[in-house]
């Protein structure tokens, strides 16, 4: 072995093998700091030196919202059948579910629970973008269903957490049915007057934005998460312009109407508590 490598500093390290499990430091990719992983953990994955908010363990919004994690009853994503089109490119859709299972630990891209913020019951399903992009297929689409009769079931509130690249295309016209399937559970919690909030995560795209995540009566979001239906070199090249700076991150569609408002990590437990004290 060559002596140098033996002299290698944590830093060094650190940039050579960032996508580590074990690497005991991260580097943020706004400030290109070095930071102890231990640290950024219990920071709630935030940039201490400038508030970059990398994306959250899915387990550990439980963490964050509930009064009492050990009460909360977690709903995990409806079977469906894996592979209803066939589909195969490079690999085949049954290995890629598979491959993301065992990633993630998780059967697919979203899952819901019932537990107490300020004493105040509430539904909360949660998309996990480490799962195939958090794309939303069948799976997804009757979880969220679910979720929402669940809501109605307790007369209970309604908040999403999204975070996805849009619909799932290994299963082709059956993901984009679930765009109207989502909207139309959304009346249900309409009729019985029942709160919903969307939480915007980086990245929130495609057809979850289109859908169900632009519904809410109240939408917040973290500190510059990427929120757009189609990707801004896709629109520029349609439009043939030039898009303003940030048009795609929250700030910038706050100051437009779309975000009601922008809540860091740490304080996203108050701010929904706020809005439901409102709404209910």
């Amino acid at each position: 072995m060559n002596w140098l490598r033996m002299l290698t500093t944590p830093k060094v390290k650190a940039k050579n093998s960032s996508k580590s499990k074990d690497n005991l430091w991260t580097k943020c990719p706004a400030c290109e700091n070095l930071i102890y992983t231990k640290d950024l953990e219990d920071n709630l994955f935030v940039c201490s030196l400038c508030d970059h908010h990398f994306r959250l363990p899915v387990h550990m919004w439980h963490d964050i919202l509930f009064d009492n994690k050990d009460e909360v009853v977690v709903h995990h994503p409806v079977k469906t059948l894996d592979d209803p089109i066939r589909f195969k490119d490079a690999k085949r859709y049954k290995d890629r579910l598979q491959d993301s299972r065992t990633k993630t630990g998780y059967t697919d891209a979203a899952h819901y629970c019932l537990g107490k913020i300020d004493g105040k019951d509430l539904v909360v399903f949660i998309m996990n973008f480490d799962f195939m992009g958090g794309s939303m297929g069948v799976s997804v689409g009757k979880t969220f269903v679910n979720a929402t009769e669940d809501a109605i079931r307790n007369n209970a509130g309604f908040i999403s957490i999204t975070a996805s690249g849009g619909a799932r295309m290994q299963e082709g016209m059956l993901s984009l049915m679930q765009m109207p399937s989502t909207i139309a559970s959304m009346s249900f919690l309409k009729e019985k007057r029942l709160p919903f909030i969307n939480v915007f995560t980086n990245p929130t795209t495609g057809g979850v934005l289109a859908s169900f995540a632009t519904l809410g009566d109240i939408h917040i979001s973290e500190p510059k998460a990427l929120i757009g239906f189609a990707g801004s070199r896709v629109i520029e090249s349609t439009i043939r312009q030039k898009l303003p700076e940030g048009f795609q991150r929250a700030e910038f569609l706050m100051n437009h109407g779309l975000i009601d408002a922008i809540s860091s990590r740490k304080e996203m437990k108050k701010t929904i508590s706020k809005y439901l004290n409102y709404l209910m």
